[in-house]
């Protein structure tokens, strides 16, 4: 039996919320997903620089940054694979890459760059490694939830994302690094806050997307 004209309002509503909700989902995977980049990037040569590692040194790591092209390789096994039946195919790998991301940066914060250089590059390495793959099951579970219509400006708010994460992790960890301007803090202490975000991050996987799966369920 069709709806009756007093449902219909509320309907529609419950859609629009359903929708906005999607793409609020696909905004703060976006900012996940952009989170770690400069992490070994533009971050990661501020604080060799500051260590007062050589230049030749430096430029060499920024090599670290490689599994961002090759991501394709790999990108078939976690399309194939479902790690936790409970959580399904998509949000396991999430879970899981958000939290091997955390536990990187971690690591990568308690590591001297220059006592330790060989341990530290690796685990740069890793980061890269993780975060690429993160964008491999990000990307795919955005095809996943948005219907066609909304996908272009799910892409849209995605690269947002992405670039919002960029000026933290990139932009804005250079002020907190700074003692005049900033607060101060050392760069551990920054790896650390950005393990901290990536912790959220999972849990916001785990949780989080599960009731936006419920919520999207009902309205459809």
């Amino acid at each position: 039996m069709p709806p009756s004209p007093a449902a219909a309002p509320t309907a529609g509503l419950a859609k629009r919320l359903a929708s906005w909700h999607r793409l609020a989902v696909v905004l703060l995977l976006g900012f996940a997903s952009g989170l770690p980049l400069a992490l070994t990037g533009q971050a990661m040569q501020a604080w060799l620089s500051m260590e007062g590692v050589d230049i030749a040194t430096i430029g060499f790591l920024s090599l670290v940054g490689l599994p961002y092209t090759f991501k394709f390789l790999w990108a078939p096994l976690m399309d194939r694979f479902e790690l936790w039946p409970g959580l399904g195919r998509r949000r396991g790998w999430l879970v899981l890459t958000q939290l091997a991301l955390a536990l990187a940066l971690w690591a990568l914060s308690a590591t001297s760059p220059t006592g330790a250089l060989q341990a530290f590059a690796l685990l740069a390495v890793a980061v890269a490694f993780i975060s690429a793959s993160q964008d491999v099951v990000i990307d795919a579970y955005r095809t996943d939830l948005l219907p066609p219509a909304e996908r272009g400006l799910g892409a849209s708010l995605n690269v947002l994302g992405y670039r919002l994460a960029m000026i933290v992790s990139g932009g804005v960890a250079l002020i907190w690094t700074d003692a005049t301007a900033g607060s101060g803090m050392s760069w551990p202490e920054v790896y650390r806050v950005m393990a901290a975000v990536m912790v959220g991050a999972a849990v916001f996987s785990a949780v989080a997307l599960a009731i936006m799966l419920q919520i999207n369920a009902l309205v459809t």
